[in-house]
C-alpha cells in the first residue's frame, strides 16, 4: 500500500511538473517582441512637452477651457439647411468635427503608455519623471488642469451640449492610470503629486458613477456598457477604490456576460452595427481586458462562465479564426476602415496568457503594434501591453 501512494505521489509531481513545463513567460516574450520599438518610441516621448484640453477651444462647447469637449463621430450638417441640427450617417465619421481635445487625451495616453514601459524594460527613472511632466499638466496644475467630468463629450450641434455616450472618450485615461500604478514605488515618483492625481481620478469616479450620463452609459447594452465598467475598474483599481472593483467585478459577470454575449461567443449588438468587424474586436478586446484588470486567484474571471456557459475564453475563440484570417469573416463588411483591422488585438495576448494558448499568441505578435490611423488607435484601449501583463 505505501508503495502504491508514493508511485501515486511521484505520477502527480510527475504530472504538475509537466503541468509547469507547458507554461511560459508572456512578458518577457513580449519585451523580446516589443522591446526595441518600445524604447525607441520613449525617447521620442521623452521631449514631448504636455499639452492639456486649455491648449485648444471649440466655440462650439458649451463648457469652460477646463472642460473636456468632443463632438459625435456620426452626426454631420444637414444639406437642406446648414444652419438646422445636425443629421446621423451610421458608421460615417465626419472629419470636420472638434476632436483636438480627444486627440491629446490619446497623445497623452500614448506618451505615459510609452514611457511606462520602458521604465519596466529598463528601471531608468528618467521615464517616470517625464511621465508625471505631462500628467501634473492634466491633472494638478490648475493653469492647465481638465475638470474631472465629461460633461460636453460627444456633443451634436443643434441637438445636444454634451451626451452620456461621450462617457468612451476616456478610455482614453486607462493607459495613464495603469502607467502610474506600475510606476508609483518607483524612488523618481513624485508622491504628493501621485496623490493628487488620484485625487483626480477618484473625482472623476464619483462624477462617472452618480452622473445620470454615467448612469446611462453604465446602463448600455452594447460596447458602451462594457467600456463604462472597462475604465471604472482601471481608475478603481489606480485609486484602491474596492467597492467599484466589486461592483465591476458583479457587473461583468451578471450583466455584460449574460445580455451581450451569445451563446456561441459572438456579440449580436456589435454584429448588428455598420461596422460589425471592429465594433466586435472592440467589445471584446474591452472585456478581456476587464478580465485583466479584476481576475485574483480569489475572483477569477477569465475562468468564470454562467450557468449556460458563456465565458470570455468561447469569446476569444469565435472570434480568433477571423483575425487569425480575416478572409474568413461571413458577415457583412465594415464601412469604414475595413482594410485597417485587425492590429494587435490586446485580447490575444491576454488571452494566451491566461489560457496558455500560443496560436492566440503566435497571431498577435505578427500583427501590427504600433497602428498609425487616428480611427484604429482610438478604438484600440489598450496599446501598451507591457504596463498590463505580470513579470
Amino acid at each position: 500500500m505505501r508503495l502504491f501512494i508514493v508511485i501515486a505521489l511521484m505520477g502527480a509531481i510527475s504530472g504538475l511538473r509537466a503541468q509547469q513545463s507547458n507554461t511560459w513567460d508572456v512578458y518577457n516574450i513580449a519585451v523580446k517582441q516589443l522591446r526595441n520599438n518600445v524604447l525607441k518610441e520613449a525617447e521620442k516621448m521623452l521631449k514631448e512637452k504636455a499639452v492639456t484640453v486649455t491648449a485648444q477651444t471649440s466655440p462650439r462647447s458649451a463648457g469652460g477651457i477646463h472642460d473636456f469637449y468632443s463632438e459625435g463621430d456620426y452626426w454631420w450638417p444637414n444639406p437642406a439647411n446648414a444652419d438646422s441640427p445636425y443629421i446621423q450617417k451610421d458608421g460615417m465619421t465626419n472629419p470636420d468635427n472638434f476632436v483636438a481635445h480627444r486627440l491629446a487625451m490619446i497623445r497623452l495616453s500614448r506618451i505615459v503608455g510609452i514611457l511606462a514601459s520602458a521604465w519596466r524594460i529598463t528601471n531608468d527613472n528618467k521615464y517616470v519623471t517625464k511621465a508625471m511632466q505631462h500628467c501634473k499638466a492634466w491633472f494638478v496644475d490648475t493653469a492647465t488642469k481638465m475638470n474631472p467630468s465629461l460633461l460636453y463629450a460627444q456633443a451634436i450641434k443643434g441637438r445636444a451640449t454634451g451626451r452620456g455616450i461621450g462617457i468612451i472618450d476616456a478610455i482614453q485615461l486607462m493607459e495613464v492610470a495603469q502607467g502610474l500604478y506600475m510606476m508609483q514605488q518607483s524612488p523618481a515618483m513624485d508622491q504628493e503629486a501621485l496623490r493628487q492625481v488620484k485625487q483626480w481620478f477618484a473625482q472623476y469616479l464619483d462624477w462617472v458613477t452618480s452622473h445620470q450620463y454615467g448612469i446611462d452609459e453604465m446602463n448600455a447594452a452594447n460596447n458602451h456598457g462594457t467600456c463604462w465598467v472597462m475604465q471604472v475598474a482601471s481608475f478603481a483599481k489606480f485609486t484602491g477604490d474596492q467597492k467599484w472593483i466589486n461592483f465591476c467585478s458583479e457587473r461583468y459577470k451578471n450583466v455584460l456576460l449574460p445580455n451581450q454575449m451569445a451563446p456561441d461567443g459572438s456579440f449580436p449588438r456589435e454584429l448588428a452595427r455598420t461596422k460589425p468587424y471592429g465594433y466586435s474586436l472592440f467589445n471584446l478586446d474591452a472585456m478581456t481586458t476587464i478580465c485583466q484588470i479584476l481576475s485574483s486567484k480569489e475572483n477569477d474571471l477569465w475562468n468564470y462562465q454562467t450557468a449556460d456557459g458563456r465565458s470570455i475564453k468561447k469569446a476569444i475563440a469565435f472570434l480568433y479564426p477571423y483575425i487569425n484570417n480575416k478572409n474568413k469573416w461571413p458577415f457583412k463588411q465594415d464601412v469604414m476602415y475595413w482594410n485597417n483591422w485587425p492590429v494587435a488585438q490586446p485580447a490575444l495576448l491576454f488571452g494566451a496568457a491566461a489560457f496558455n494558448n500560443r496560436d492566440w499568441f503566435n497571431t498577435w505578435a505578427k500583427l501590427d503594434h504600433f497602428p498609425a490611423v487616428e480611427e484604429v488607435i482610438r478604438n484600440l484601449p489598450v496599446r501598451n501591453p507591457l504596463i498590463w501583463i505580470a513579470k
